[in-house]
């Protein structure tokens, strides 16, 4: 485990730094300038005043040189400065992180309650109304774009039957958010003693959050029947059946423990995606997380905020990438890593 260890920790900056290099040359390879977007109109602003700011920022150098200055602050802790904001990426980063880091723990919280029954359900109920119901609405998950969903479901519950509040991000215009203890409006509402704004933030997050999760049920529900189904053909779970064990013991203790080892990869990767922060959701929803900070960076033309998210979200994937590899090891002896 200790090789394993030490192998995934030399990986991580190998990743981060191709990560960085493709999303600094992708981000320059789209047409415009960031300086004109930020000054206006072309021909309100003399070429001098362009010339300077663009020297200032370093957009004047060649491309190998900006990188190589981005590393060299990166490595110190420096994601650079976000134009849009007039901040620094890490403090808008921290600012917005625990918005999303609410709303894709609610996301995924609602995905693992409705999930792994029905998968279990699917999976011991084979060729029955409830699979057949099951494995059409998994499909109708993963084939339904999350935007779609979720402007039909604002036009539905918000603007036709008045059932959720408008989609204005985390509280109403006129509401005050609670003290900060966490960042994350449910818990420092809860923390506060203010059932009032905990009401109202659990309003604003539960229907995206909703939404957020489709796509995760989806994949689960797929993933843990197939496995099911196939645990449940093994030697072992008929030598179960044939002792008397009563089909609880059998599904959740013995099938459903084996059933998690390959979908523990995809709660990984659905995990890593909503912390990552969801660009689709948090836009629709106005969502002042780091999903939507990233759509504006983007159409600012701003580097540094771009380049920083990717760098979080590639460093998000491989930790829960490796964590997920210690819970194979954990859930099945068997498995070791050399």
């Amino acid at each position: 485990m200790s090789a394993f260890l030490a192998r995934r920790a030399l990986a991580l900056p190998l990743i981060l730094l191709g990560v960085s290099a493709v999303t600094f040359v992708l981000m320059h390879l789209i047409p415009g300038d960031p300086v004109r977007i930020f000054l206006g109109s072309e021909g309100a602003v003399p070429p001098e005043a362009i010339e300077r700011l663009r020297a200032q920022w370093g957009l004047d150098k060649p491309l190998y040189i900006q990188y190589f200055y981005y590393i060299a602050n990166l490595l110190r802790g420096d994601l650079g400065y976000a134009i849009h904001t007039a901040q620094p990426v890490s403090q808008d980063l921290l600012r917005r992180l625990p918005a999303t880091l609410e709303l894709s723990m609610a996301g995924f919280t609602i995905a693992l309650l409705i999930s792994i029954p029905l998968g279990i359900i699917s999976a011991v109920k084979k060729d029955t109304w409830i699979d057949h119901l099951s494995r059409v609405t998994s499909l109708f998950f993963l084939s339904m774009p999350n935007f779609w969903i979720g402007l039909m479901l604002i036009y539905l519950l918000y603007f036709t039957f008045k059932v959720v509040p408008a989609p204005m991000g985390r509280l109403g215009l006129t509401d005050t958010p609670p003290p900060f203890i966490t960042g994350l409006y449910t818990i420092d509402s809860l923390l506060a003693g203010d059932l009032s704004t905990f009401v109202k933030s659990l309003k604003q997050l539960i229907l995206p959050a909703l939404v957020l999760s489709f796509t995760s049920i989806g994949l689960i529900v797929r993933m843990l029947r197939s496995s099911m189904l196939e645990i449940l053909q093994m030697d072992y779970i008929r030598t179960a059946e044939a002792k008397g064990l009563s089909y609880f013991v059998i599904n959740c203790k013995h099938a459903l423990r084996n059933a998690l080892i390959p979908t523990i990869t995809i709660l990984a990767i659905q995990l890593g995606s909503l912390m990552g922060g969801n660009v689709v959701v948090e836009t629709v929803f106005n969502w002042p997380g780091i999903g939507l900070y990233f759509v504006t960076a983007i159409q600012w033309l701003d580097y540094a905020p771009v380049i920083g998210i990717a760098v979080m979200i590639a460093t998000i994937f491989v930790i829960f990438n490796f964590i997920a590899d210690v819970v194979y090891a954990l859930i099945d002896p068997r498995i070791k890593y050399g």
